[in-house]
């Protein structure tokens, strides 16, 4: 697979609420930056934030994808919902750095609406 097609299938798994096979596409060592907000290191921090922020799995569309070196750009628009059931949309570039086909790094830049 190449590392925009593993990116997919990742992606795919998250929509489905199948969070433990989009962590099996990560490295043990997984580092996600949320631009201005956190950063989460390692695969239990990022099932933890999974955990809290996605109590429903979230609705996304890719609206760009570009892959080029051992790096993948998606670009879209997610939907999550609160604990109260409430949604909230937000735009995304999601810039990730894959090491030996498995995600390594993100850099997420996040915005409402």
């Amino acid at each position: 697979m190449t590392n925009k097609e593993i990116l997919e299938k990742a992606n795919s798994a998250i929509s489905k609420g199948d969070y433990e096979d989009f962590m099996a596409f990560c490295t043990d060592d997984v580092i996600w930056t949320f631009v201005g907000d956190q950063i989460l290191r390692g695969k239990e921090e990022v099932r933890q934030y999974m955990a809290k922020t996605y109590l429903k799995p979230p609705n996304f569309s890719v609206e760009i994808i570009v892959a080029e070196s051992e790096f993948v750009t998606a670009v879209g628009k997610i939907r999550v919902k609160n604990k109260n059931g409430q949604s909230s949309d937000h735009s995304y570039c999601d810039i990730w750095r894959f090491e030996n086909k498995k995600m390594a790094e993100l850099t997420a830049f996040v915005v409402p609406g």
